[in-house]
């Protein structure tokens, strides 16, 4: 790999820094309402004891973000790159969640976009696993262009398997609706 999967991103109102040990309190303020993982293939990550799991996943994966409203400096969620794959030069996208109260405010898309821009300068796919069950997210994924792939079992960090939906982005395809030659 002769690029970083996680680097600092930004526009003009979010920041996507790399998440570190010392963000855990703030990142599990945001993850503690349970409506926050209510559609989730894991509905208990906002107890504290599996939401750790869950962070000491983010940290091992050396791809995970910490979500900033740069005018508020407010923790809105979390997102990673991971799996990258050299062969198949492709990356999934995923583990993504936000506090209820940033909901319907665009802030996934805007995020997706710099993590996308950013990505396609060194891969020609993304993929995304998402929880069979996780409408607000399979929405989101055919609002951002994604092709359903069908349904897949997926292990997450020290998880019990579940069934995800697989959607994908190539590179050609993300350009062209973005306008980009």
């Amino acid at each position: 790999m002769k690029f970083s999967i996680q680097p600092k991103l930004e526009n003009d109102s979010l920041q996507l820094l790399p998440l570190a040990e010392s963000d855990f309190e703030r990142l599990f303020n945001v993850a503690s309402d349970p409506e926050v993982w209510a559609m989730h293939p894991n509905k208990e990550r906002y107890k504290r004891d599996i939401f750790q799991n869950f962070f000491k996943g983010a940290l091992q994966s050396k791809g995970a973000f910490l979500i900033i409203d740069k005018e508020t400096t407010a923790v809105l969620g979390s997102t990673r790159f991971y799996d990258y794959d050299e062969n198949d030069e492709s990356i999934l996208i995923g583990y993504t969640f936000y506090g209820t109260k940033f909901w319907g405010k665009n802030i996934n898309a805007s995020v997706k976009k710099m993590m996308l821009d950013y990505i396609f300068q060194f891969v020609e796919k993304v993929i995304f696993h998402v929880g069979k069950d996780n409408i607000r997210s399979i929405k989101a994924m055919t609002k951002l262009g994604a092709e359903n792939l069908g349904e897949t079992e997926v292990a997450y960090f020290g998880e019990t398997p579940k069934i995800n939906v697989v959607f994908q982005i190539k590179k050609d395809e993300w350009q062209r609706k973005q306008n980009i030659p």
